[in-house]
């Protein structure tokens, strides 16, 4: 009997084969860098072992990226959920669909980007000294909904409106908490491999409270271009593959030395998981 965690693995990489995993006339799998030996090299060994069939060509970029944040969504969404007996709470997993990039204002930690928003709109060189710091846009949040005094008092009477009146969690803060932001790449590309960075290092740097957890889901093939993201630490919490598993079987039997050496770097020191990893830690 399998563990119901390996069953909604395999249910996302079979969507992913359905839609996005595919590979052209020319053999190449729509996760690779065509331009790539390597690239190509890897991504093909962990499509066949994905058992990938569907033969048609690659979407275009924001297509595939797109289709990836929503099949990443709905993974969380269905193995985190099956984790409220270790996490109890009110849980709420999406997929931003918009480029609002004052979304994450909408939840406790972050309010106070609203105020910081319509200062620098209405004074010009507050605007020039601020940049774009204060701004994120989570390609998918997981939030917590805040709870009243009768749950909270459910087996003992433990508060009333005269303590612990400023607690994140009761229902009178009237906005929910944001949980985790989850930032999704298709491929990592050197022009694009610091938005994560950036984007992570702003949600530390402007929170209120507790921080959220932060983290990124990619489907790249190459160790080294995994790395950009993953090594290092304080932007981000660990990078999460889609199929390490296969990635590992897949350098093993390829014979490059140097990318097996940084993969297992990377795994060792905590900074690359795979994504069926990504429910548990959430529930940290």
């Amino acid at each position: 009997m399998s563990p119901i965690f390996e069953l909604e693995r395999k249910i996302f990489h079979q969507k992913l084969l359905g839609s996005i995993l595919t590979t052209n006339s020319k053999g190449v799998v729509s996760n690779a860098d065509g331009s790539n030996g390597r690239s190509c090299a890897i991504a093909k060994g962990i499509a066949e072992l994905l058992e990938a069939e569907t033969v048609t060509e690659r979407a275009a970029g924001q297509t595939s990226g797109n289709k990836f944040e929503a099949l990443c969504s709905q993974f969380v969404e269905s193995a985190f959920r099956k984790l409220n007996h270790l996490r109890p709470g009110n849980w709420n997993v999406h997929q931003v669909g918009s480029r609002n990039r004052l979304e994450i204002a909408h939840y406790q930690q972050y309010e106070h980007l609203v105020a910081l928003a319509q200062a620098a709109e209405n004074n010009p060189e507050l605007a020039a000294a601020l940049g774009s710091d204060y701004t994120i846009t989570p390609d998918i949040i997981v939030t917590r909904d805040l709870v009243g005094d009768e749950e909270i008092n459910r087996y003992e009477f433990l508060v009333n409106d005269n303590i612990a009146t400023l607690a994140s969690l009761r229902k009178s803060n009237t906005l929910p908490l944001l949980h985790a932001s989850i930032s999704c790449k298709w491929t990592i590309r050197s022009d694009r491999a610091q938005n994560a960075r950036s984007e992570g290092l702003n949600l530390v740097r402007n929170r209120k409270d507790r921080l959220p957890h932060v983290v990124v889901v990619t489907a790249e093939p190459t160790p080294s271009r995994i790395s950009s993201i993953a090594l290092g630490t304080g932007e981000i919490d660990c990078v999460y593959h889609f199929a390490l598993y296969e990635l590992e079987k897949t350098l093993q039997a390829s014979g490059y030395e140097d990318a097996l050496d940084l993969f297992n770097i990377m795994v060792n020191g905590k900074r690359l998981k795979d994504i069926s990893d990504l429910p548990l830690d959430l529930a940290i």
